[in-house]
């Protein structure tokens, strides 16, 4: 080829003004959380196969506590000395740097949380004292809180999206709010040159789209690609979400096994067209199969439809094949405009919280429980109307024979949220004593004319009051966002904001299945756990919860799709039946089934009073529920 006819443009090539297909771009996803196992960027940064390594560090906890203290720092004028944004990064990114030079690696993270310019002025300190000559760019405009105070003075109702209600009825008085970011700032940032982009609360996903539309040149209208970009990054975003970790099939393939103490990360394949294939790290442990493939697809999903500040994906017609061991393809993604408006997470400061713990053995469990609640009420007095939140919590259960004395023992939680932090030992009093009004004080002090055996936890730590957010999810004109790149040249780069909208209907389709088969089709039935048999994975959004199952065969998808309504889901949660709106919708080609219970979870993680605070456990609980399975799906084998 003659240089003039080919130009470079960093990293492909373009022939007569038109990009030419080049090879599939390899993208390491090395984070799912803060914490998350910190070897995974020093050893994606030693393969030279890698060509971008991103993570995740964000999430709703992360953005309330990070925000709060960038309000804080704000308002009583400190420059720096609380740090919003995620050092933990900086610790994972050290080892890593000069493999990250010396193979020309780019880096996209979110790590940057509520401060995305002082984590990258960190880093590119950083970058200069190991001696490389990496550029650190960085993306801004998630902090809405000013556009959203004003909006609310003007009355914006910011309709809650789990509950519907509008932010009047919350009670609480915002103090930060951060917007969902696509990927175009990070796509820019990379155009200029950067190899490190920090950003702050761009959408999970958003930094595999960026990189994606950089490496392959694509548009900002070219759907289907950005579609599939998207689904890539949800199933990367999670670390080891997608080799293993949280798989309901985990007892074969990586319990007995003896592969499951390193599970390895994610790699995505993306080739030019969108598609792209899921494998891992080829030294690592875990499994890549289309079983775990669909367990992270169907995990914290919202309806048929994947939002992004770039793209709407649609699931349903997505299918997955295996092309070889520990390498699933991913086919069936449809592309569509993004809506106009992105997801934006309030934070206000709730109070706080405590909580204390009673052991019950034996006999009689739910009348000691019960003697408990009432002492501890009647010690209260009046303070008892200074509580908002006060619950009295069994956890276990005693079997008819127990084996030993573990086994008859339960736990009894009384969890608190107050306003006043002289209730719970965190005012002007720290610490719990015996001579001052406190919660903790109010639980232990009817041990001695408390139930049979009457044992408090000795630990009084968690009686002293923590403080804890409330958080509110809601919808934000993209337009109002100022989002730009920040080059490590000293350039801002304005993001306009998508011209190619749709509006979509705040209700996703939900439905139930059509022409659904009768249970007598496949024979003898026998009652058994639903989760003998049903793969699934739950999770939050805010105060929703998302829980998704699939089967393992066309014969057990059809039973699948017959059993699981709406109604029979309700059956099945019992006692744990909100009685809120819970959507349903089928993503056939995988054989899945998912529903979103609506307004689940005690207002989400920030101020859950519930232990199952990032609905992890719902899936779980339903999986273990009796259902008539036919016998010839049993006769497979349990899962």
């Amino acid at each position: 080829m003659s240089s003039n006819k080919w130009l470079s443009n960093g990293h492909g090539l373009v022939q007569n003004g038109t990009h030419q297909p080049k090879r599939a771009l390899r993208i390491a996803g090395a984070s799912g959380g803060v914490f998350d196992r910190f070897r995974s960027i020093e050893d994606f940064a030693a393969d030279p196969t890698i060509d971008v390594i991103f993570g995740d560090w964000m999430s709703e906890i992360s953005m309330a506590f990070r925000g709060s203290e960038k309000a804080d720092r704000q308002s009583s004028l400190q420059e720096q000395e609380a740090l919003a944004f995620e050092m933990s990064f900086i610790a994972a990114l050290k080892p890593g740097l000069k493999n990250i030079a010396k193979h020309k690696q780019k880096v996209t993270v979110n790590a940057g949380a509520c401060d995305a310019e002082a984590m990258a002025r960190k880093v590119q300190d950083l970058c200069e004292e190991y001696g490389t000559d990496l550029k650190v760019s960085w993306v801004t405009g998630d902090d809405v809180t000013e556009q959203v105070k004003d909006l609310i003075s003007k009355g914006e109702t910011f309709l809650s999206l789990p509950s519907e209600t509008p932010i009047t009825d919350w009670g609480a008085e915002p103090v930060f709010a951060q917007c969902y970011l696509g990927g175009v700032g990070i796509c820019e940032a990379l155009k200029g040159g950067a190899d490190i982009v920090i950003c702050g609360r761009v959408a999970d996903a958003s930094p595999v789209i960026g990189t994606a539309m950089w490496w392959h040149g694509w548009g900002r209208e070219e759907f289907d690609k950005l579609g599939y970009a998207l689904i890539a990054g949800h199933l990367i975003e999670c670390s080891a979400y997608i080799t293993g970790g949280s798989f309901t099939g985990f007892k074969k393939d990586l319990l007995k096994a003896n592969n499951c103490t390193n599970l390895g990360f994610p790699i995505a394949e993306i080739e030019s067209n969108g598609q792209f294939v899921i494998t891992k790290e080829e030294d690592a442990g875990g499994i890549v199969t289309v079983e775990t493939v669909t367990a992270q697809l169907i995990y914290e999903i919202q309806g048929p439809f994947y939002y992004n500040s770039d793209v709407t994906a649609n699931l349903e017609n997505i299918r997955l094949v295996q092309e070889g061991p520990n390498r699933v393809r991913v086919l069936g993604v449809v592309g569509s405009p993004p809506p106009p408006t992105t997801k934006v997470g309030i934070t206000a400061k709730g109070g706080w919280q405590a909580e204390f713990h009673f052991f019950l053995t034996g006999l009689d469990i739910k009348e000691k429980a019960e003697m408990v609640e009432r002492q501890t009420i009647a010690s209260m007095g009046d303070y008892r109307k200074d509580f908002h939140t006060l619950k009295f919590t069994v956890t276990g259960s005693v079997p008819g024979r127990p084996r030993n004395q573990d086994e008859a023992t339960v736990d009894l939680r009384i969890f608190a949220q107050t306003r006043n932090a002289d209730l719970v030992s965190a005012g002007e009093h720290k610490g719990v004593a015996p001579d001052t009004p406190s919660f903790a004080k109010w639980c232990i002090e009817n041990c001695l004319q408390g139930y049979p055996g009457a044992t408090p936890a000795m630990d009084m730590r968690q009686g002293v009051g923590k403080p804890y957010f409330e958080y509110w999810v809601a919808l934000f004109p993209q337009e109002l966002a100022k989002h730009e790149v920040h080059t490590f040249d000293g350039k801002t780069i304005p993001i306009p904001p998508p011209t190619n909208t749709k509006v979509y209907s705040r209700q996703q389709p939900s439905y139930e299945t059509t022409s659904p088969l009768p249970l007598s089709t496949w024979g003898e039935t026998v009652q058994a756990p639903l989760g003998y048999i049903v793969h699934g994975r739950s999770g939050d959004k805010s105060s929703d919860c998302n829980v998704g199952f699939f089967v393992r065969n066309d014969d057990e998808w059809d039973w699948l799709r017959s059993t699981l309504t709406v109604a029979k889901i309700r059956e099945l949660l019992e006692d744990e039946d909100k009685g809120g709106k819970i959507d349903r919708f089928e993503i056939s080609r995988v054989r899945g089934v998912h529903f979103l219970l609506r307004d689940h979870l005690d207002r989400g993680v920030n101020s859950s009073s519930s232990y199952d605070c990032l609905g992890k456990n719902v899936c779980e609980y339903l999986r273990c529920k009796m259902v008539d399975i036919p016998r010839v799906f049993l006769d497979r084998g349990k899962i």
